[in-house]
């Protein structure tokens, strides 16, 4: 077995790891190569959308799709050896297509949205859809009530996926907001994740964009106590900065940051953690930037932080899963 995905030989026995797309999928798919049934993935969910009357989770299907092996690498999104007819007919019968979705990529939305319609709880939906595709680790909604994130541009408020895929994230971002999230609950799921870990575990964030991945999981109380419960516990938060060299590898978490009044930096990332994580995680990039990082009272530890194949997102968990042991 290559040393690069060869199971970690210390580190947590189980991980709760905060996801939002891509960033999140990457390091859970390196966290899945060594922990396998052992990983719990707790996704962004302010992002899902209906389009074309069906339900579409793109945090959670970036996630799953990733864990199963079927991720496009090239898009970065949906399935690698997509087809498109569905879509082009849509659009030849006068539907909006700005928001692709492909053939097999339907398949997945038709099951929810039939299951959904059946009364099954997300939760459950989501667990059959992953058994289904053969994902070795747990991926949950972060909660089963609807949370949807807008941001407030020139042109007024707009829901997520249009400022992201519509507008192709040129708007500037002046305000965000995650409708529903005041009076949603994580599931028993989620909260019996979290209250299953022992010290030797760890709960890990994930490279994501801090205002709209991970900032929705935040904003739900339930969850932010539960993290909260862990530390109390003894139980080691870690997170992945998404930001290298003052920049976002993917997205507009850069852009994003500024225009919200932060610094684009792994120091503004962590400025924005420090409050509710132990140890912080920045590129070699940034080791710089470590000193300031430590004097917000949080552990730093300095790595290659850029998953460009499925090697590096292994090293990269496997430097986390490591970085929890004291």
């Amino acid at each position: 077995m290559p040393e690069a995905t060869r199971p970690v030989a210390s580190g947590p026995a189980r991980v709760v790891e905060l996801a939002g797309g891509v960033g999140g999928a990457k390091l859970a798919q390196g966290l899945q190569a060594h922990l396998r049934d052992r990983l719990t993935v707790v996704v962004n969910t302010g992002d899902d959308l209906e389009r074309h009357g069906l339900a579409i989770w793109p945090d959670h299907d970036t996630v799953m799709y990733t864990l199963a092996g079927l991720d496009d690498r090239e898009r970065g999104w949906g399935i690698r050896d997509e087809t498109w007819t569905a879509m082009d007919q849509l659009g030849r019968l006068g539907e909006e297509t700005w928001f692709r979705l492909g053939d097999r990529d339907l398949a997945t939305h038709i099951v929810r949205t039939a299951r959904l319609a059946a009364g099954d709880r997300p939760t459950d939906v989501a667990r059959h859809l992953q058994r289904a595709l053969g994902v070795a680790a747990t991926i949950l909604p972060m909660t089963d009530s609807p949370v949807r994130t807008e941001v407030r541009t020139d042109d007024g408020w707009l829901d997520f996926q249009t400022y992201f895929v519509g507008r192709q994230q040129q708007p500037t971002v002046h305000e965000v907001r995650f409708g529903g999230a005041a009076e949603a609950a994580p599931t028993a799921e989620v909260v019996a994740s979290f209250e299953a870990l022992r010290p030797t575990d760890a709960i890990v964030v994930a490279p994501s964009n801090p205002i709209v991945s991970i900032g929705p999981l935040m904003a739900i109380d339930g969850l932010r106590a539960a993290v909260a419960a862990g530390r109390v516990r003894g139980i080691p938060v870690i997170a992945v900065s998404g930001i290298v060299g003052g920049r976002a590898l993917k997205g507009p978490a850069d852009r994003m940051l500024v225009s919200l009044g932060h610094e684009s930096s792994a120091l503004g990332v962590a400025r924005l953690y420090a409050d509710w994580i132990d140890t912080f995680v920045i590129d070699t990039i940034d080791a710089d930037l470590g000193p300031a990082i430590e004097a917000l009272g949080l552990r730093v530890v300095v790595t290659d932080t850029i998953m460009t194949d499925d090697a590096a997102r292994s090293r990269l968990a496997r430097d986390v899963l490591q970085a929890s042991v004291p």
